[in-house]
């Protein structure tokens, strides 16, 4: 798995802050997950949750509400209501770049809010609540004491698990009128609600009245001995393996080549996703599968690195593999390496037997860090090495590509 920063505008017009956990292989699917009341993006289940289902293969998008995590804006401001709308940004954000999602996962009151939102979100297929109240009013039982000071001053500081938090009466007015009724028999999707009877902050009698409420397919799972905040990195890889299990009965996944494909050992395969855009899948002697992809300017998804960049991992493999080699044989107490490669084009203002005016020439410049308890010597002798790199020498000689029409026997 990897992870990206992203950022898009939310309802107020604030940056809001988000990770696109992203999957080693092909997405064949895309997610948005919506955090619980005054959490974070970055609270461990989030980020357990979100990166077990990007091992399944689904990108999942985690980000701040207004006015909190990284988030721009002020949460005194904000309400049930808006956090609705910023999710349907979230999922506006997704479907412009890596993907719609079909996918909305909700933990505690960001439960509430994925229902909520789920019949404007059209790629919809399945949503998922953890722990999710049945009525956002639900969550001013974290602030009782405060509530008639709230409705008399108009706002009041609160106490939320250590954090002070200003709730504001038009707080309280929203989230005594929104409500899940209608939203619950128009999902418009299969429903999964995963609660803990043990859970102490939401009752589990919450997940029966969503259940009741909810028009079928519906499925419920408990999550046995797990807290609110599914804490226990067990239970929240748990967690996210019945989502995975669950969803893939009802999203529609993109085609991928597999592992065990028909491609002939020696041979890499490079097969465009669909005619739209320039996604490719890539197929390495039917053991290996890559994505290739051009960015959004250029008119791709952005889903994988371009030709370009998959040329220059080549160079930075090769030449950090080679320095291993040599370290290892030699005995050179190198204890890591790793390879800066950029590519540009530059104009061969250099290059005497240029016959072209304006020709240009492709430059890939290559930046080396070794760590280790190296004498200067042995530094100079690693660099000298990363020349030596066979992609190096076969992007320096004189290259030869020979071309063919050939019939797909493939079936």
């Amino acid at each position: 798995m990897s992870t990206q920063k992203v950022s898009f505008t939310g309802h107020s017009g604030e940056t809001l802050h988000a990770r696109l956990d992203l999957p080693d292989g092909p997405i064949r699917a895309t997610a948005l997950f919506a955090h619980c009341f005054t959490c974070s993006k970055d609270i461990p289940a989030a980020r357990r949750i979100a990166g077990r289902l990007a091992a399944q293969g689904i990108a999942v998008l985690r980000f701040d509400f207004t006015g909190l995590g990284h988030s721009e804006g002020e949460f005194a401001n904000t309400n049930f209501t808006s956090n609705v709308e910023d999710l349907r940004l979230a999922a506006a954000h997704l479907a412009s770049t890596v993907g719609a999602p079909q996918l909305l996962v909700g933990h505690s009151l960001g439960g509430a809010a994925v229902i909520k939102a789920a019949p404007d979100i059209k790629s919809a297929r399945a949503v998922v609540t953890i722990g999710a109240p049945s009525d956002p009013s639900h969550v001013s039982k974290h602030f009782a004491a405060q509530l008639e000071n709230i409705q008399k001053t108009g706002e009041a500081e609160v106490d939320l698990d250590g954090r002070p938090f200003i709730i504001q009466r038009q707080f309280l007015d929203d989230i005594t009128t929104s409500k899940l009724d209608d939203a619950l028999k128009h999902l418009n999707a299969a429903l999964l609600i995963l609660h803990s009877p043990r859970d102490a902050t939401v009752g589990i009698d919450n997940a029966a009245e969503l259940f009741t409420g909810a028009m079928h397919p519906k499925s419920f799972i408990t999550l046995d001995a797990a807290d609110h905040l599914i804490t226990r990195a067990e239970d929240a890889e748990y967690t996210a393996d019945v989502i995975g299990a669950w969803a893939m009965r009802y999203l529609q996944l993109a085609e991928i080549a597999s592992s065990n494909s028909d491609t002939p050992e020696g041979v890499t395969r490079v097969s465009e996703v669909s005619a739209e855009g320039f996604r490719q899948t890539i197929n390495v002697s039917g053991k290996h599968v890559l994505t290739a992809d051009e960015p959004t300017a250029m008119g791709g998804t952005d889903r994988g690195p371009s030709p370009y960049q998959l040329v220059a991992a080549g160079l930075g493999a090769c030449t950090s593999m080679t320095i291993r080699m040599v370290a290892r044989r030699k005995k050179i107490p190198l204890d890591h390496v790793y390879t800066d490669v950029t590519h540009e084009k530059a104009h061969r203002t250099d290059c005497e037997s240029c016959g072209e005016k304006g020709a240009r020439i492709d430059v890939f410049q290559r930046r080396i860090f070794l760590a280790g308890n190296l004498t200067t010597d042995q530094r100079e002798q690693l660099l000298k090495i990363a020349d030596k790199c066979p992609v190096h020498r076969t992007l320096e000689s004189e290259i030869k590509i020979e071309t063919a029409l050939i019939e797909d026997d493939r079936e």
